[in-house]
């Protein structure tokens, strides 16, 4: 049973153990969470270690908590149109798409990639929410002729500098030729699978649309027998690599509250149709708040658990939502929403710690 902070999580069908679940467990996965109802791994050898691995080699990442939320059938572009704030008549047939997922007011439920595998079909790969309820919801209303479910659909990221390397040695050359945010379908073991240039990292990799739970574990086996002399090992997102990168978590650095806006996805707010939430956005298109990356001054923190407060004079300003040391950096970077009046780089603020009160600083821009 996996273990996280001493306690174990008791078996339920409410939290489904993942295709690669006996890997991952079998490499030393010290530390979980829950996702999309599913067993993410957070910690194998150490954060740091885990961390300066990710750097310098190659890790495989058991990312199955990126359920798939799969629209087919005659209408699956009808209702596409109708979700996504972002055109879609741009999207070629092999593109993968970011695509802020809004309510009618413009408050994002999800920041999905939205892969196109046909003109009738699509699968929105989630964050951590159920989103697949308000799609089900939306057909469900208009009576729209599509299918909506969530298929047996279970992401693997190889993440890393020597990525490249080892998905040659698995699936091809091909796979080096792939474009970022582009995809193949690329063979292993009598199987195709859709092998995206993406993930949740600034080291480069892939993400691979594993079909089939039955397909998890021998691909997971053969990654690992081709690299060997990569040293690759399991691995899982780094909160550390992630905030230096700028990569926000849906829940910890937004929610429904926010706009594309806000998070720095105004540029993807350009779907010519009348979507859902395009008047709602309309109106809240000046943020009043933004996404900036916010360096904190002093030692090593207390993880944050929750959000911490950024004082300007007394006053709250905003509030760091994700924050990490890093060794490479050698400070605690972080990331912030913060007010207009205050989100100019260089900006000289103090952020309500675990530990206390710190000095912060506005960055101009993140850290890689």
């Amino acid at each position: 049973m996996a273990k996280s902070s001493g306690a174990s999580i008791f078996p339920s069908r409410r939290v489904r153990r993942t295709p690669f679940y006996e890997g991952v467990t079998a490499a030393g996965m010290s530390v979980c969470t829950v996702y999309n109802r599913m067993i993410l791994p957070s910690v194998f050898e150490g954060e740091v270690y885990d961390y300066h691995h990710l750097k310098k080699h190659v890790q495989v990442w058991d990312v199955s908590c990126e359920r798939q939320v799969a629209v087919q059938g005659p209408d699956a572009r009808r209702l596409m149109d109708m979700l996504s704030p972002r055109d879609l008549d741009r999207m070629a047939d092999d593109q993968c798409y970011y695509m802020p997922a809004i309510d009618r007011d413009g408050g994002l439920l999800n920041d999905p990639v939205l892969v196109k595998l046909a003109e009738d079909h699509f699968w929105i790969s989630l964050a951590d929410s159920d989103y697949l309820q308000y799609v089900l919801g939306i057909r469900d209303a208009l009576g729209l002729d599509v299918r909506v479910w969530e298929p047996d659909v279970s992401p693997l990221a190889v993440q890393g500098p020597k990525s490249d390397d080892l998905m040659a040695r698995v699936f091809g050359d091909a796979a080096r030729d792939i474009r970022f945010f582009r995809y193949k379908k690329l063979a292993f073991e009598g199987q195709e699978f859709v092998v995206a240039r993406s993930g949740y990292s600034k080291q480069g990799g892939f993400e691979i649309y594993v079909e089939g739970t039955e397909n998890g574990m021998p691909l997971w086996d053969a990654l690992f027998a081709a690299g060997e002399d990569l040293e690759v090992r399991a691995g899982c997102p780094s909160t550390r690599e992630r905030v230096e990168g700028g990569l926000l978590s849906y829940g910890n650095d937004m929610d429904r509250s926010n706009t594309p806006y806000e998070i720095g996805l105004g540029k993807f707010v350009n779907s010519p149709r009348d979507y859902i939430g395009k008047a709602g956005l309309a109106s809240r298109s000046e943020p009043e708040r933004q996404i900036r990356a916010v360096e904190i001054a002093g030692d090593e923190l207390t993880p944050i658990a929750g959000i911490w407060p950024l004082l300007a004079d007394g006053r709250k300003v905003g509030q760091v939502t994700s924050a990490g040391w890093s060794p490479d950096f050698n400070t605690t970077v972080s990331i912030a929403m913060v007010d207009r009046s205050h989100w100019d780089a260089g900006t000289r603020l103090e952020v309500e710690t675990t530990d206390g009160m710190r000095p912060a600083t506005v960055h101009e821009k993140f850290w890689i």
